[in-house]
């Protein structure tokens, strides 16, 4: 059973691809991005078995933009997000992405996300470049602190991109902890479970770029509100 859920995760993950695409010559403002998103992730959630709990929501202002920053153990964070955040927001992922038929061409050509080349440093600045601007013009961003998925399920050296970004683009960061998502769906693995999961998001935090010692700064608030939630296998 657990391996079916797998493949029709993704069937739907295509066919929710495709859809996308073909709305793209129709697309103003992100308008069909915004539903299709909401129908895919709630979809994941369904198709997954998975119970999704959240803490901390009143917080968000949603006329408001913020950076969202999360811990990262599996494929199905960015769906949870997707169903929890009361606002359009895009990611920042990587290039290779771009090869996954259907799912890399609509991650490419959604106005919502930006590609990043993380082997290369001058590309990589570049995108958080374009991330900021994108950012203060209007999109909330979600990132992940440890810049990919963890292997075990604890929690990785957290990553100075996101929170360079945090500052630069001068927004409010909420740091969100995702409890659960490991051990329903870890990496390496094609077998998906049933299980809670609980997204906890904590207060924003607002501070100025006035050097590095700012980002080491901000980057300390984050990882002690998600090392204070975080629980390696939710509930």
């Amino acid at each position: 059973m657990s391996y079916l859920k797998t493949v029709t995760l993704l069937i739907w993950l295509i066919a929710n691809s495709i859809l996308y695409l073909l709305l793209l010559l129709f697309e103003r403002n992100l308008f069909f991005y915004r539903y299709i998103s909401k129908i895919f992730a709630f979809g994941i959630l369904k198709i997954s078995g998975m119970q999704l709990k959240s803490f901390g929501l009143e917080k968000i202002d949603i006329k408001k933009k913020y950076i969202f920053i999360a811990n990262h153990s599996s494929y199905l964070d960015i769906p949870c997000m997707m169903v929890l955040i009361p606002q359009t927001f895009g990611i920042i992922y990587k290039r290779e992405l771009h090869f996954i038929p259907f799912f890399g061409l609509a991650l490419k050509y959604s106005r919502a996300h930006i590609p990043i080349e993380r082997k290369k440093n001058m590309s990589a600045m570049q995108s958080l470049e374009i991330a900021a601007e994108k950012i203060r013009n209007g999109n909330s961003i979600l990132l992940f602190a440890e810049g990919t998925r963890s292997l075990d399920g604890n929690l990785q050296k957290f990553k100075r991109g996101p929170f360079y970004l945090a500052l630069k683009s001068g927004v409010e960061v909420v740091p969100v902890t995702i409890n659960g998502t490991f051990r329903i769906f870890p990496k390496n693995s094609l077998k998906v479970n049933s299980g809670i999961v609980e997204v906890i998001f904590d207060s924003p935090i607002k501070m100025e770029m006035q050097n590095k010692n700012d980002e080491m700064k901000l980057m300390e608030l984050v990882k002690n509100s998600i090392e204070k939630n975080y629980k390696l296998y939710g509930n």
